[in-house]
């Protein structure tokens, strides 16, 4: 399922290092015997920081971590979660400093600061183990974690070992583990079922587009989850210039994104009825790519006007979505890296989303505070429909002028659903690595989703 290794907590019963964890403004809960050698070292518990204390052998009796200050830690998450990679191999326990769901959180964070995505090169590097905390569901965690590397290893894999047909394979090794069924409409069989808009996107490619279908569970709610799986977006005959297209590996966050939460659903046992839908397309160039001002059909009976074929992940997932309204699913969620408005408007770590029930809005906000996975609420505003409206189709594909671009977007996906509907516009991706969350593909958004299950669905 994944090439990176899964991260685990070390065997219960394996010695360990004690490991304490040292707020900032409380340095005097540093235990006694290493108050002097943290003196001596000048450590001042900053947010990350380690310092190993020796013992009389001279091996490691205990090491420190700072959690920085209440201030500090408003600019930051999983900083405990540094002192995975700063201390030396080995194995540690967390031993005092920390209790109920920051405990959880630091446990999480060591699990997620502890993938290393080494597929193509010789060199591995190893993180320190962390013996699970008394009182942490070790098994959740351990759950949430495995898909959160799915998630990465699916998005750092470039488009040459990640294209439409690997992402497909990769779906069907997932739904193989857990017992899912899945069909994938592939080709020319698009327009014979019905999904034009999917084939148009992506019938330049040398890989033919599909879409995806896997489903799991016999009882209980239905949620849909649709991802964007454009394995690589060169913006088409509206081509992207070099800067633009060096990221576009990761255009297939979406589909990333959905696959790693719903292992978490399915390995959890979440007693739902699971579907997930993804598109999978590269956006190529070739004589018979979709042009500037061509009206292209959708499977929801909407015609599009394509004013710039670089706005192809919302065609794509025009279809997704018109398919699952056809179910009676009782919430469909659609995540995408759909438009650069979204990150001028919330930055690279929040995930912005959209509703129109206000309850949806108050369950996600709360689950991404507690489990510090940022999301914010943007607006499906109304007004701005006739912006997609261009007159000689339905629909227009990229209104011109580019304001309120990630809202228009929504918009003209919010169109193709008749369901309860939440959509999401992610990055999926780290220019710099911080703590939990290393440089390179990352998934957003899915643990708050998670989390929020049980509000979502009335579970």
């Amino acid at each position: 399922m994944t090439n990176s290794s899964l991260p685990m907590f070390a065997a219960a019963g394996t010695t360990a290092t004690p490991l304490h964890v040292i707020d900032a403004d409380h340095l005097d809960t540093i235990p006694a015997a290493a108050r002097t050698w943290a003196d001596t070292c000048g450590f001042k518990a900053a947010a990350g920081a380690t310092l190993c204390i020796p013992g009389p052998d001279g091996t490691i009796a205990m090491a420190l971590v700072g959690q920085g200050t209440a201030t500090s830690r408003k600019r930051t998450r999983f900083a405990v979660a540094a002192a995975a990679r700063k201390l030396p191999a080995g194995t540690y326990a967390i031993a005092s400093g920390l209790t109920g769901s920051d405990l959880t959180e630091a446990a999480l964070g060591w699990l997620l600061e502890s993938y290393d995505f080494a597929r193509y090169r010789n060199a591995k590097s190893a993180a320190a183990q962390l013996v699970a905390p008394d009182g942490v569901d070790a098994d959740r965690l351990q759950i949430i974690a495995a898909g959160e590397v799915l998630t990465r290893d699916l998005i750092n894999t470039p488009t040459n070992d990640m294209g439409p047909a690997d992402l497909e394979t990769a779906a069907r090794s997932l739904a193989d583990q857990h017992g899912a069924k899945i069909s994938v409409t592939t080709g020319d069989d698009l327009l014979t079922h019905n999904f034009p808009l999917i084939h148009a996107v992506g019938r330049a490619s040398a890989t033919p587009p599909r879409l995806i279908d896997m489903a799991w569970g016999t009882t209980g709610p239905r949620l849909t989850l649709v991802g964007k799986g454009v394995c690589f977006d060169t913006g088409g005959l509206n081509i992207k210039p070099g800067s633009s297209m060096g990221l576009m590996k990761k255009d297939m966050g979406g589909s990333a994104t959905v696959l790693g939460l719903a292992h978490m659903i399915m390995a959890l046992n979440v007693p739902i009825r699971l579907r997930v839908l993804i598109p999978a397309v590269e956006n190529s160039i070739s004589a018979n790519a979709f042009r500037p001002q061509d009206i292209l059909p959708s499977r929801k009976g909407l015609t599009v006007e394509i004013n710039n074929t670089d706005a192809e992940g919302r065609l794509v997932l025009a279809d997704a979505l018109a398919l699952a309204s056809e179910e009676d699913a009782d919430l469909v969620i659609s995540m995408a890296t759909l438009t650069g408005a979204a990150r001028v408007a919330v930055g690279p770590d929040i995930s912005p989303f959209f509703t129109d029930t206000d309850d949806h809005a108050a369950a996600l906000t709360a689950a991404a505070s507690r489990i510090k996975d940022p999301v914010w609420r943007l607006p499906f505003h109304d007004p701005y429909e006739d912006l997609i409206e261009p007159g000689v189709a339905d629909l227009d594909n990229a209104p011109a002028g580019g304001m309120a671009g990630a809202t228009t977007a929504a918009l003209f996906l919010r169109r193709f659903v008749d369901r309860p509907y939440i959509h999401f516009d992610i990055y999926g991706w780290n220019a710099a690595a911080k703590p939990a969350r290393p440089k390179g593909g990352v998934g957003m958004g899915a643990r708050a989703i998670l989390d929020a299950l049980p509000d979502l669905l009335g579970l």
